[in-house]
């Protein structure tokens, strides 16, 4: 679908990742509102992979700020790619905070932080090819005990099969379609999935949820 968006209905890759990055910004807020926040800073850890969904989070990383949230971003393997690459520099621009390492103590993570996002792998991800320092970041939010909000699939997840035994998140934003793992996941679900047009949700049969108002995203119950 994400092809056919691209070359059929001409969306950009910028446009889609601003679109995703954002409503995954709003999931966040509407799961953990500052209000409701252990902390006092109402900090955020951003852990970005190099593929996609690690651009998604800067996106992400960028709104948060915006919204009010303290967003700190681990981006250890960074893409060469130019649209990354802006992104990127977009978050610095706005007093974003990177991390040259993450803590190998777990504790630390969890008194600095009042939740993680898990931008790091999604479906293009060989998950038999995992090298460092990414075995090591899922060893480490595996022990965490601050929620974890999960961009489409849980990181280190089959698309046909969750995986509790590698992350188990709080919260799961599935961009465009749920993938079926999402059929295990037991936590707060968003479905950011209302840019898609409507002869793209006839083609495949989606049945998608209402979508109310203006929102970009939807709870699923």
């Amino acid at each position: 679908m994400e092809a056919e968006l691209l070359e059929e209905y001409r969306f950009g890759q910028q446009q889609l990742m601003e679109i995703w990055g954002h409503a995954c910004a709003i999931a966040i807020a509407k799961a953990f509102p500052l209000n409701s926040l252990e902390k006092r800073q109402p900090t955020v850890l951003v852990i970005c992979g190099p593929n996609q969904n690690g651009c998604i989070g800067l996106a992400c990383a960028r709104y948060l700020r915006m919204f009010d949230y303290s967003p700190t971003v681990y981006y250890p393997k960074r893409s060469p790619l130019a649209l990354h690459h802006d992104f990127r520099v977009q978050c610095e621009r706005t007093d974003i905070p990177f991390l040259s390492y993450l803590p190998a103590e777990v504790q630390l993570i969890n008194d600095a932080y009042n939740l993680v996002v898990d931008a790091i792998f999604g479906l293009e991800t060989n998950l038999s090819t995992v090298e460092e320092p990414f075995s090591s970041v899922l060893l480490s939010l595996r022990q965490v005990r601050i929620p974890i909000a999960s961009v489409d699939i849980p990181s280190g997840w089959k698309e046909e099969e969750a995986n509790d035994d590698c992350l188990n998140p709080a919260v799961l934003i599935s961009i465009m379609v749920p993938k079926k793992c999402a059929a295990g996941f037991s936590g707060t679900h968003f479905l950011v999935g209302r840019v898609l047009p409507y002869d793209i949700q006839r083609k495949y049969q989606l049945n998608l949820p209402q979508f109310h108002g203006t929102d970009y995203l939807v709870e699923l119950g």
